[in-house]
């Protein structure tokens, strides 16, 4: 904040929030419009959070500091007047912003400009602390888990359906019953380099798995791919995600630019995916968000030691599908560390 010059920040994205206050919060699930859910306040470092209780609330945060739901705005208006500082407060940001409370909030800071204050948050979530590395280690090992038990159920005949509910099932036995992600499990197509196959796994199908686990707060995400039965033709597509994933690695370094990924995918030979190829992990989806057609659009950023990032590797051969590999990785002064530990089919022992 001081960095940006803001006297107070007004939060309401619920990943800012958790960020500033490390409390959950009830009652915030799906898509809403911007509220004040939290205040910070530079000059005193308090906070205060939207909460009825003070279960699972820091013993930083008073209770005093504490208010609850409200369908008048103006009654929120009325918690952020009686706040310390508001009535001479210079520069307040908000990550957020609807018209109703454009045209509010100036009554609860009367002398201040508005300010977008989602830069000031970007800034401080870009790296992690050690902290933050430990929730998403603990978030990780149970999308780890997803992935493991999806494929211990892996066989020709079985529907998508069924190894997708096996990836939740595990999660949810893992303490997390809501996945960060959407998709769990697809047969790859084997006619298309980016659509899936609708059916059922057959004998040689190219099975992908992808888990993410949103646990207090903080996302891991893990993906591999696996073949169904006869496995001969699938060594030569293996090797290239492996050649890949090298280079990808060998491009997370701090200093460098994010354009080394999308360079990783020319160095290998590899078209570049039309999805995001890496983008930055924490509480949700952070940036940096790394793909060919945002770096065309201007979207330039560099690599920072203590970023984490999903980082993708995507690989298609006609006639036998596609390799789908995502790990997350951290960044270090030394260059990159893999805490994903999931085992990859093409590095067993026992493989075909």
């Amino acid at each position: 904040m001081e960095a940006h010059d803001l006297d107070i920040l007004v939060l309401g994205r619920q990943a800012n929030v958790r960020y500033v206050a490390g409390a959950p919060q009830l009652w915030i699930a799906g898509t809403r419009p911007f509220g004040p859910m939290c205040v910070v306040v530079r000059a005193t470092g308090e906070i205060y959070l939207n909460s009825t209780a003070d279960e699972g609330i820091p013993e930083e945060i008073d209770h005093d500091h504490l208010y609850g739901l409200a369908w008048n705005p103006m009654t929120l208006i009325e918690v952020l007047k009686n706040i310390d500082g508001a009535a001479t407060a210079r520069r307040v940001g908000t990550d957020a912003i609807t018209p109703t409370f454009e045209a509010l909030l100036p009554i609860a800071f009367p002398a201040a400009e508005l300010i977008d204050g989602e830069l000031a948050m970007r800034t401080a979530r870009r790296t992690k602390t050690t902290d933050e590395i430990a929730a998403m280690g603990s978030a990780l090992r149970v999308a780890e888990s997803g992935i493991a038990a999806a494929v211990n159920e892996l066989r020709p005949g079985v529907p998508d359906k069924t190894l997708a509910g096996a990836v939740l099932e595990a999660m949810a036995a893992g303490g997390v019953s809501t996945p960060a992600t959407q998709d769990a499990a697809w047969v790859t197509s084997r006619e298309h380099p980016w659509r899936r196959a609708n059916h059922e796994v057959r004998e040689g199908d190219l099975v992908a798995f992808a888990a993410g686990a949103l646990a207090d707060g903080y996302v891991g995400e893990v993906g591999r791919t696996w073949p169904a039965g006869e496995v001969a033709a699938h060594s030569k597509l293996y090797q290239r995600s492996n050649t890949l994933y090298d280079k990808l690695i060998a491009a997370c370094r701090p200093g460098a630019s994010t354009h080394g990924l999308l360079a990783a995918y020319e160095a290998a030979g590899e078209p570049v995916p039309p999805m995001p190829i890496a983008h930055g992990l924490g509480l949700g989806f952070d940036p940096p968000v790394v793909s060919e057609m945002l770096w065309a659009a201007g979207e330039h950023d560099r690599l920072e030691a203590g970023m984490v990032l999903a980082v993708t590797g995507y690989e298609w051969q006609e006639g036998v599908g596609a390799v789908f590999r995502r790990d997350t990785v951290r960044i270090t002064d030394g260059g990159a560390e893999v805490p994903t530990t999931s085992p990859s089919w093409y590095d067993q022992p026992d493989r075909g």
